[in-house]
This record gives C-alpha cells, sequence and structure tokens, in this order.
C-alpha cells in the first residue's frame, strides 16, 4: 500500500520535515503545517521524490471544509489526506487522492459512528488512534473490510511491531527514533 513501508513518520515542524527530506522514507504524513507552509511543501517534496500525506483537520488557517477539500486535492494534490470529516473523504476520493479516514477509539459510541462514516464514505484506509489497541485493529479491519494503519501513542519499535502483527498495514510514528 505504501510501497512496502511500514513506518509512515508523521512530522510537526518543518525541523521534522527537512529530516525526511534527507531519508529514504517516501511516504510521510504532515500533521501540523501552516498555510503559508504548503506550497513550499508540495514543491520540496515533489523535487526529493517524496509523498506526503496532509491531515487536511490540522493544516492551520484552513478551515476542513469542501472548498479546503477541493483546494488541497485540486492544487496542492498530496498524496492523501487523514480526516475524521466525511466531505473531506468523499472529495478526496472524487480527486484520486488516497482517503483515510482517522478513528479515535474513544468508546463504543465513537466506534460506532466511525463504521457509519467508513460504510458510507468508503475510505481507502482507516487510521486508528491510539494505535497501541492491537485487538482493534484486526476488529475494525473485519468489521469495514477497510485497510487499517495505527497511529497515536506508538513510542517504541515494540508497539510498531505489534500493531504490524495484529494487521495494520502501516503506523504512522511522530517519534524521529521510529524513522530510522
Amino acid at each position: 500500500m505504501f510501497g512496502g513501508q511500514t513506518i509512515l513518520p508523521a512530522i510537526k515542524t518543518m525541523k521534522d520535515f527537512e529530516v525526511i527530506m534527507n531519508s529514504s522514507h517516501e511516504y510521510f504524513v504532515v500533521l501540523d503545517l501552516h498555510l503559508s507552509k504548503l506550497a513550499s511543501v508540495k514543491k520540496r517534496a515533489r523535487e526529493e521524490n517524496k509523498k506526503p500525506i496532509l491531515h487536511a483537520d490540522l493544516i492551520q488557517g484552513l478551515k476542513s471544509d469542501k472548498a479546503a477539500a477541493e483546494f488541497l486535492c485540486q492544487v496542492i494534490r498530496p498524496a492523501g489526506l487523514i480526516s475524521t470529516r466525511g466531505d473531506m473523504l468523499r472529495i478526496a476520493k472524487k480527486n484520486g487522492i488516497l482517503a483515510i479516514q482517522r478513528v479515535f477509539l474513544l468508546d463504543t459510541l465513537a466506534l460506532e459512528t466511525s463504521y457509519h462514516l467508513a460504510e458510507t464514505v468508503k475510505p481507502d484506509v482507516i487510521e486508528l488512534l491510539p494505535g497501541i489497541l492491537p485487538d482493534y485493529i484486526g476488529r475494525v479491519h473485519r468489521k469495514t473490510g477497510i485497510p487499517v494503519i495505527a497511529g497515536g501513542l506508538i513510542e517504541t519499535m515494540e508497539d510498531a511491531k505489534q500493531a504490524i502483527k495484529a494487521g495494520a498495514q502501516a503506523v504512522t510514528a511522530s517519534h524521529q527514533e521510529l524513522w530510522l
């Protein structure tokens, strides 16, 4: 799914971005970015043959609505968009951008709501948070039939391995130690 890459570095700063630009990782997740930086990140990532996945809900200065989704998909054209919002995911799919539904495992109601959204939107991937609950990785994949990645609270290589062993296609990780 991600060219065999099982660790998806999740960057929070431009310093993190520079680390990824000088790494062997092809795919990476942009968690926190100011709108003014999008064009330069897009340009540099393309120059380095990197594939950014943008967390659309966390781009500073950009509202998570249909207009934002169209802008991201048609102008920025990342490899993927992560969102909890159905419209963002639908528009990503319509534009041939990998649609990743972020699901927070808070309680049964939140999980059932997420299942309903997955059923109606049919995202390409579901990202489960926290990713240190391996039992849920298999459950969500079986219930939805959608590939799962795990993120949140993945702090060690052992955490990452457990998530992969439980069925995650990859893990998102903001700890640089896991990027190496």
